[in-house]
């Protein structure tokens, strides 16, 4: 993500396998800490067995009180909400669909006490489930927990209606849109034109390394674009213009993780910004409109530089001060050891 100008992430860890303990988050702060990433933690969690109608395997199953206990320890660990701040702590239940309700109703009561951000999956095809267990589709079933507001944002949302968008944008709830799903599993693509008409808060995601396969959030903003562009025909509204794709991948994100500070180029906020050199012939034709170019030509290789609160973490194919051949074969050791 850095290497393609990503400067803030926040990672969805929601697989808990019991063999794996509850430290890996702790060991995402790390990673983020030695790459110099800002990074939001996402503490998920599932709760409801597969004999009740999870999707998830029981060997990744927590209680509800486990799961709200380590909340509570990330946050008291490592939530910064100062300025600038590189650390910070979302309470996000995985899905309702794999949790038990109680586990929503403890999350909001958590989340709204210590003041940090919520987070779900909502919209990606379970809502009919919701509506066979709870009486309602997943939208009001959220809303009806206070699982919705201007402290929260859904992921992916590609099922939802009209009048349930509506319903999010009334209460401030956000998007996080990951387009690149849709190659892999054929979903409908999102109606962002709706979204955008509607006034929802949007922001653009990759998606997990299981539904991407890089983790490039330049790539996104091509094909977030691109893939609108190809239902344009069949939208009640008009796709918004390409600008305004590079801006959901900045201040739109920076919107749905409750940042003012960053997000933007201006004084007074995070030094957090990409380079490209575009004298390149890749670039002939395309300099006069740079705010498109992202969304309308793609990016195809790395950034010339990244920077992250002020400090060059990327520059010219190398991470700074890290030796990069030493990591990879490290980590490609790690994985060996893994027993799938």
């Amino acid at each position: 993500m850095i290497k393609h100008g990503c400067t803030t992430a926040f990672d969805h860890q929601y697989c808990f396998p019991r063999h794996a303990g509850k430290r890996l988050i702790d060991r995402q702060f790390e990673a983020a800490d030695l790459l110099g990433m800002r990074f939001h933690a996402g503490r998920g969690g599932n709760t409801l067995p597969k004999s009740e109608g999870s999707t998830i395997p029981d060997a990744m199953l927590e209680t509800t009180d486990e799961f709200v206990a380590d909340c509570a320890r990330l946050i008291d660990t490592y939530h910064d909400a100062s300025p600038f701040s590189m650390r910070q702590v979302v309470v996000a239940p995985c899905q309702p669909v794999n949790c038990y309700r109680e586990t929503f109703v403890e999350s909001v009561a958590l989340a709204r006490d210590r003041g940090v951000q919520m987070h779900t999956h909502v919209g990606e095809g379970e809502s009919p489930v919701i509506e066979a267990r709870h009486g309602m589709r997943t939208v009001d079933y959220c809303a009806e927990l206070g699982f919705a507001g201007p402290d929260t944002f859904y992921a992916h949302c590609w099922e939802l209606s009209h009048d349930e968008l509506r319903t999010m944008a009334a209460s401030g709830t956000g998007v996080s849109h990951c387009p690149e799903p849709v190659y892999l599993v054929g979903a409908e693509i999102t109606d962002i034109p709706a979204m955008s008409a509607f006034g929802l808060r949007v922001g653009l995601g990759c998606d997990g390394a299981a539904s991407n396969d890089n983790s490039n959030l330049m790539h996104c903003i091509h094909s977030a674009y691109m893939l609108q562009c190809l239902t344009a025909s069949t939208r009640a509204h008009p796709v918004p213009p390409p600008a305004d794709f590079l801006g959901y991948a900045t201040t739109g994100g920076a919107a749905l993780l409750g940042r003012r500070d960053i997000g933007r180029l201006a004084p007074g906020m995070a030094a957090d910004l990409f380079a490209i050199d575009t004298r390149r012939m890749d670039y002939v034709g395309t300099r006069h409109d740079p705010l498109s170019l992202i969304a309308k030509v793609g990016i195809g290789l790395p950034t010339d530089m990244t920077m992250i609160n002020g400090r060059i973490v990327w520059a010219k194919g190398e991470f700074i001060g890290l030796d990069e051949a030493r990591l990879f074969a490290e980590a490609e050791a790690a994985l060996a050891t893994v027993e799938f």
